[in-house]
């Protein structure tokens, strides 16, 4: 426990994820109804809603899952690829956007988790979407005022992050000035660098592509706006719900149900398959439920509420994260825990330690200020403390001392709690 001491007390790809579904007719004969009371004067034709009409007269009606793939990920309209949608100034804050003692007490789980499967001499940390890089760096701190301990491992970043735009402003956030970054279009890796502390970085569009080392990965908000298919119950069974063209109104969609049932995929069963060959664990933070809840398909515009068929391409998209749904997709490869309320999860991993700490050495009263108000956002039960859950995957030997694989480098690990989702004996 001295390390926390020490510190101050598509399949994966959210560029592409396949959408199955039956060849549909352009003669539509499913259930229709409107997503919402808006007027028809206030859906603008995006560029966007070109693209998908057009989409939708050559092919039939489209699943939610393919509409959020071409409204977020599309490589020449989709909100996320040209934008920078994060912070006051766009559509949404995260967490790291709030306060460094969330990602400094993420980069302790990485490293509590490393020690106790057992110091391996390697590990890759692969961030699935990492925003603006803020968290990333809260993490890479910590390494560094841990580099005594951590002063034996090859630690390589991997980031898989589909929009160019927030690919450059990670960049600034995170690499060396003075190293150029290499870049190829064309290639899975589509740009390398050196972070500020000297640790290797690539970029890559898909998860896939990331090299199956040993690694811990790290997906933030980053499953909520994964793709997802929408069903509603009828008297003749499930049904998929769909988005077509509104036959009433010119440049409007609408959705409806579709008259046969059709199959969704899973997509977790990359992460999985890859912490159970090649160890490490997964550390997923999100707002959403264990299966307790039903249809939460919405759009966010300037940080309100928005209708998700009205003016596509201008307005996130995101669904609650089914952690019970991600459990059963794990199909047993790997031990899940949680999902715990972040208020309970950062406790655990000392935020009230550190927060203490962080104050004791400011004098600045704005600063004092900051602190306190961000630490009442991450951990008030009214905004983010009881909405966002943290999940882990993790190998089935980490529950029982083994290591996943053994060499004269490692130590022999012991059947530790996983931090986090336990209290830490704090000392």
């Amino acid at each position: 426990m001295s390390v926390f001491a020490a510190a101050g007390a598509g399949l994966l790809c959210a560029g592409r994820l396949c959408a199955v579904r039956a060849v549909l007719p352009c003669l539509w004969r499913g259930k229709y109804f409107s997503s919402g009371n808006e007027p028809a004067e206030n859906n603008p034709v995006t560029p966007m809603l070109r693209h998908l009409m057009y989409k939708i007269k050559s092919t039939g009606p489209i699943t939610v899952a393919e509409y959020m793939k071409e409204v977020l990920t599309n490589p020449a309209k989709g909100y996320y690829v040209n934008r920078d949608m994060l912070g006051e100034k766009g559509d949404f804050i995260t967490s790291p956007e709030i306060s460094q003692i969330f990602g400094e007490l993420l980069g302790i789980w990485f490293i509590s988790e490393w020690i106790a499967t057992g110091k391996n001499a390697a590990f890759q940390l692969v961030e699935l979407g990492p925003g603006r890089g803020t968290l990333l760096g809260d993490i890479l701190r910590v390494f560094s005022q841990l580099a005594s301990v951590l002063k034996n491992c090859d630690i390589s970043i991997h980031l898989v992050e589909v929009s160019q735009k927030l690919s450059e402003i990670q960049a600034l956030t995170l690499t060396e000035e003075k190293v150029l970054l290499e870049r190829n279009a064309g290639s899975p890796v589509y740009m390398k660098g050196v972070t500020k502390s000297g640790i290797p970085i690539s970029w890559y569009r898909d998860l896939q592509d990331v090299p199956k080392e040993y690694s811990f990965y790290l997906a933030h908000e980053f499953f909520d706006v994964l793709p997802v298919h929408k069903f509603q119950k009828t008297p003749h069974g499930w049904r998929e719900v769909l988005i077509d063209i509104d036959p009433q109104v010119s440049d409007k969609l609408r959705f409806v149900l579709a008259p046969c049932a059709t199959p969704a995929e899973a997509f977790i069963q990359e992460l999985s398959q890859r912490i159970s060959l090649t160890g490490g664990a997964a550390l997923i933070a999100d707002y959403g439920h264990d299966g307790t809840k039903t249809d939460t398909f919405r759009g966010f515009c300037g940080h309100r509420l928005h209708d998700v068929l009205i003016a596509p391409g201008t307005a996130d998209l995101t669904a609650d994260v089914d952690f019970s749904y991600l459990r059963r997709m794990s199909q047993g490869k790997v031990a899940s825990l949680g999902p715990v309320k972040q208020q309970t999860f950062l406790r655990n991993m000392g935020i009230d330690v550190r927060l203490k700490v962080l104050l004791d050495k400011s004098d600045e009263p704005s600063l004092r200020q900051q602190l306190l108000q961000g630490y009442d956002m991450l951990m008030n039960p009214t905004k983010m403390g009881e909405r966002f859950n943290f999940f882990a995957l993790i190998p089935h030997q980490r529950l029982h001392g083994r290591n996943h694989q053994t060499n004269a480098c490692q130590s022999k690990p012991s059947p530790s709690p996983v931090a986090g989702f336990g209290e830490l004996g704090w000392r």
